[in-house]
């Protein structure tokens, strides 16, 4: 079974990091009704949603994504690289030690979930703003018992990996090229958004469906001809928020915690 643990919107979402965006008003009621439709969504992909509490005082912790990285055999604890988002890791920790072994990025080391593109066994770590040399070092070193490879990849001018690029399928990429360098996925089918469509590369992928923003009708027409169909979801206003679809969610099949131990 699917698991995509889930977190409610806070209060305080319009006092959210930015990095890459002007602050615009959010409109609160409308993104938790957006939020609610994206949920709806995630269970009609078959995915057992698990809806954490709101956290008041922490506005971006709705992004659960950049907390942790699941794996199919440990969960890496991340340590976000904007400070004020670390308290969110506590709750996130409770949820996630029923279904795996938790490992964490510690000391200096910077880590965002939203840096980490997973496509079979290599893991693609952006190095951004939130993510530093450390954190990926450190994240190589513990996921390299279980067979994964960490390569670290440049981006520019976005907040995260995932932002740049995601995966369709396990050959086939979504680029945003402006963002991130497409060779560094040249082993991939790759299909580049629409021009006029700048944010439109993340896309989550859950088993062999897709979810993508509403708002991005080109790039979803690029992805039907290639033999893709998609979800779509109008979240506008947590786009205002920097987040998009793969933040709001952990996606993982559930195993144990006990049948799920590092080597």
């Amino acid at each position: 079974m699917l698991i995509a643990l889930t977190r409610r919107i806070s209060s305080r979402l319009a006092d959210c990091e930015l990095t890459h965006l002007q602050r615009a008003p959010i409109d609160l009621a409308l993104a938790e009704h957006q939020h609610r439709r994206y949920l709806e969504v995630l269970a009609r992909a078959g995915c057992g949603v698990v809806e954490l509490d709101a956290e008041p005082d922490l506005p971006d912790s709705v992004f659960v994504e950049d907390i942790a990285i699941v794996l199919d055999e440990i969960a890496v604890m991340t340590r976000p690289g904007a400070a004020s988002r670390r308290p969110e890791s506590a709750s996130v920790a409770t949820a996630l030690k029923d279904y795996r072994a938790l490992l964490r990025i510690e000391g200096t080391g910077q880590l965002d979930g939203g840096d980490v593109l997973r496509i079979g066994r290599s893991l693609y770590v952006g190095q951004s703003s939130r993510s530093n040399a450390e954190g990926i070092s450190q994240l190589r070193d513990l996921v390299a018992a279980h067979g994964f490879e960490v390569q670290a990849i440049p981006i520019r001018e976005c907040l995260h990996l995932k932002s740049a690029v995601t995966a369709l399928d396990d050959e086939t990429v979504l680029v945003q090229p402006a963002w991130v360098d497409p060779g560094h996925f040249d082993r991939f089918r790759i299909l580049e958004v629409d021009p006029d469509e700048a944010h439109a590369a993340n896309v989550l992928r859950i088993g062999d469906q897709l979810v993508m923003p509403e708002c991005f009708p080109r790039t979803r027409n690029r992805i039907r001809s290639a033999g893709f169909d998609s979800h779509v979801v109008d979240v506008s206003e947590l786009q205002k928020a920097e987040g998009a679809v793969t933040c709001c969610s952990l996606v993982f099949e559930s195993v144990p915690a006990s049948t799920a131990r590092p080597a």
